[in-house]
């Protein structure tokens, strides 16, 4: 993908001057080095060795060392996993998500008073190698022992956890797959916390994370047994406690259900409203399949098994303000809604957790046409939020990925269009 001028221009700069943070972020999400990283949705085949797998990279865009904080969440938005990655200046660590989850490795990183021969994590000729004292014990990373392995197997595919009192995470899709998303922090100190632990976030920066827009990265769904994988950059969500949108309490921010909606976390939120293609058609015989992540609003604890809509966690399902699905001849056709109780079929819901891969013509997203695209207004008010955020409680975050597979040969992986950013949201669905 070509770099856009600016952003040429931008990382000149920091090449030039190792400048500690990128300039004044504003509500839109860019490919940018920013202070969060999101990877929306993984998958990893716990039963297949040969089957799928995610990856993505932690990248330091400036000559300064820093710390990034890594959390493993379940696709209903339970934290289960937590470690940290020390990065000298300009580093790259590339981590696999099966060897987290199957093997229990983590990447080993040290920072320079863990790592005196420089072994561990060596610095190059422009980079910086420092030391973090907080670090001591932490870095580099033991691998998981048996039980904290057991606990993320369980809890990523749905079933009870010893370390949750054998409460559920996620949902238990019967595939043997473990689903769900991950967050990666800038932070000042080797932390175990998760976000919404008091002192994780403070205004400013000046908790646990930190305001530094230094971070950039990307990921990959690879499936050696199919032949395919795709590949996308990360979620770059930056930090900017000097801009009112992203600083003023009962604004919308990323993390503003873990802050109280106080907008301590100085994250931008992301988009609402979403245009993307699809195509079930001709020689893209794998289809399509949207990876969608997705703020349900409240912070999500551990719960009885299994999940229950309604009940088990009490904003799932997620609905929508609306969908409109168009082919290439601009022809529309909008969800079938009835005006009875009960509906004589379930209500449309095509995304019902905080993450999750769903494929265009399935069960849950049937089309009408081979080839076309979707509008997703992914905007709603969840009871179980309140109201929140108190400037839109009708506005709900969220990220859409299109994935497409053709011919057992041919794969590909794209974002969709924002139409919108969550600062000021669209409640807008074409023919309503």
């Amino acid at each position: 993908m070509m770099k856009r001028g600016g952003e040429a221009l931008a990382l000149v700069l920091l090449l030039l001057g190792g400048a500690a943070s990128a300039g004044a972020a504003t509500c839109i999400i860019e490919e940018t080095p920013a202070a969060t990283l999101l990877l929306p949705y993984f998958e990893v085949d716990l039963g297949n060795p040969n089957g799928v797998t995610t990856l993505f990279s932690i990248n330091n865009a400036v000559a300064d060392a820093v710390l990034a904080h890594v959390v493993v969440w379940t696709d209903l938005a339970v934290p289960v996993l937590t470690f940290n990655v020390y990065l000298t200046g300009y580093d790259v660590q590339t981590i696999n998500l099966r060897d987290i989850v199957v093997n229990g490795a983590l990447p080993r990183t040290a920072a320079a008073g863990q790592d005196p021969g420089d072994n561990i994590s060596p610095h190059g000729q422009f980079s910086r190698d420092v030391d973090f004292s907080s670090c001591a014990g932490q870095l580099p990373s033991p691998n998981f022992p048996a039980i904290v392995l057991q606990h993320a197997q369980q809890a990523l595919t749905g079933k009870p956890s010893p370390l949750l009192q054998n409460h559920c995470a996620g949902r238990d899709l019967g595939d043997n797959v473990a689903r769900g998303y991950v967050t990666v922090d800038t932070v000042n100190n080797c932390t175990l916390r998760f976000p919404g632990d008091p002192g994780y976030f403070n205004a400013g920066g000046t908790g646990d994370a930190t305001n530094q827009n230094v971070l950039w990265g990307d990921y990959f769904y690879v499936n050696p047994g199919e032949s395919f994988a795709q590949g996308e950059t990360l979620v770059h969500i930056q930090a900017d406690a000097a801009n009112p949108q992203l600083s003023t309490a009962g604004r919308y921010t990323f993390y503003g259900r873990y802050v109280g909606w106080s907008a301590a976390d100085n994250r931008q939120p992301l988009s609402t409203n979403f245009a993307v293609r699809y195509v079930t058609g001709g020689p893209f015989s794998g289809g399509t399949s949207y990876a969608v992540w997705r703020d349900p609003k409240v912070r999500q604890e551990a719960f009885d098994c299994p999940v229950a809509a309604g009940s088990r966690p009490s904003w799932f399902p997620l609905g929508q303000e609306g969908v409109a699905t168009f082919d290439e001849q601009e022809h529309p056709v909008l969800p079938v809604t009835f005006p009875v109780l009960p509906p004589p079929m379930p209500p449309f819901m095509p995304f019902p957790a905080a993450a999750q891969r769903v494929r265009v013509n399935g069960p849950a997203l049937p089309v009408p046409f081979f080839f076309g695209w979707f509008y997703f207004n992914l905007n709603l008010a969840v009871p179980a939020a309140g109201n929140n955020p108190p400037a839109d409680p009708a506005a709900a975050q969220a990220w859409v990925t299109a994935i497409m597979d053709a011919s057992g040969r041919f794969s590909v992986g794209f974002d969709a269009i924002q139409l919108d950013r969550a600062c000021e949201p669209k409640h807008f669905v074409p023919g309503f």
